[in-house]
């Protein structure tokens, strides 16, 4: 071949390498709607920075992002195509499937637990909650979150007094309705900790509990196997989105406020700061999903009663996507 032959077949191969991630995939180039698990917050400063810096229009995706309303179902929102993907709670993704509904986990936000009880500063230590007033969301995983931690401190879950409070855990613990309850300690946590000093927070994963990746990007099954290149550039782009924001929390907060300017800048910045270290933990790279860990919380998701079966890790998740390279 001529060498300037050669040269031209070169730089086009570059060119289609560096347009839509690796060989072989072709760039998506299409809209896409993302639903978050929760109204925004710092655990979401990743997917926030991705958009500010345009990773998704780089990797071929065009991102809108959602809130969940009050009755929104993420779940059927994928299955109709009307969502592309979702953060999911993994418990919800657990619940989902047992329902029939084959959404597929292609990417871990966190690799830990977000799940603690969070209690009054005179309550020393779970088992002490026996007798008292503890609030739960109504969710059957607050259940298992407050039976594992109890019982994981040598307390009898049965003799706790349970109460539904929605996800009120913060005004009910500062007014004094309940000696504990259930949350989320990088966010409701860390607000009681600013709030009220000597709070307590009984984390899941130290009473029994495994290391769990409780947060997820999930898509429909449909659309992993139908459009395969445009799920890998979507989990490339948030990949980038969070490695940014480890590595620089300030932009990542910035970020996050400019596009929600409700939120506080400091209480986002302390939320960042505590849950930063989750998004790593225990892997190689943001994002991916260990099988072994997976199958850890499985068995827990059906010793505690969240489902009756333990869930399919190999179906549930797609490993492999989660390691989508660059």
């Amino acid at each position: 071949m001529p060498l300037r032959a050669l040269c031209s077949a070169l730089a086009a191969a570059l060119l289609l390498a560096g347009c839509g991630g690796p060989a072989g995939d072709a760039r998506p180039d299409r809209d896409a709607t993302l639903l978050l698990d929760f109204a925004p917050n710092a655990v979401h400063a990743g997917v926030y920075l991705a958009l500010e810096r345009e990773y998704d229009d780089a990797e071929g995706v065009r991102l809108t992002v959602r809130p969940p309303g009050s009755s929104t179902d993420a779940t059927k929102l994928l299955l109709a195509g009307r969502a592309q993907a979702a953060i999911l709670d993994i418990h919800d993704l657990a619940l989902a499937r047992a329902r029939g509904r084959d959404v597929v986990g292609v990417l871990a936000i966190v690799q830990t637990p977000l799940a603690a009880v969070l209690a009054q500063p005179g309550v020393r230590r779970p088992r002490d909650l026996e007798g008292r007033r503890v609030g739960v969301t109504g969710l059957p995983s607050d259940d298992a979150v407050l039976d594992s931690i109890v019982r994981g401190d040598g307390g009898d879950p049965r003799r706790v007094r349970r109460t539904t409070i929605g996800f009120d855990a913060v005004p009910a613990l500062l007014a004094g309705r309940v000696a504990g309850a259930t949350g989320f300690w990088n966010a409701e946590g860390t607000a009681l900790r600013a709030r009220r000093p000597g709070i307590r927070e009984f984390r899941v994963e130290a009473y029994g509990a495994p290391a769990y990746p409780e947060l997820v990007l999930c898509v429909a099954r449909t659309t992993l196997q139908d459009a395969p290149a445009f799920v890998r550039a979507l989990v490339r782009a948030l990949r980038r989105g969070y490695e940014v924001a480890v590595q620089d929390p300030d932009v990542a907060v910035t970020a996050l406020t400019d596009a929600e300017p409700e939120l506080d800048r400091a209480e986002v910045a302390r939320e960042l700061d505590a849950v930063a270290p989750s998004f790593t933990e225990g892997v190689a790279r943001f994002g991916e999903l260990d099988p072994a860990r997976l199958r850890a919380w499985a068995s827990w998701e059906r010793r505690f009663g969240i489902v009756e079966e333990a869930p399919d890790v190999a179906q549930a998740f797609s490993v492999a996507t989660s390691r989508a390279s660059d």
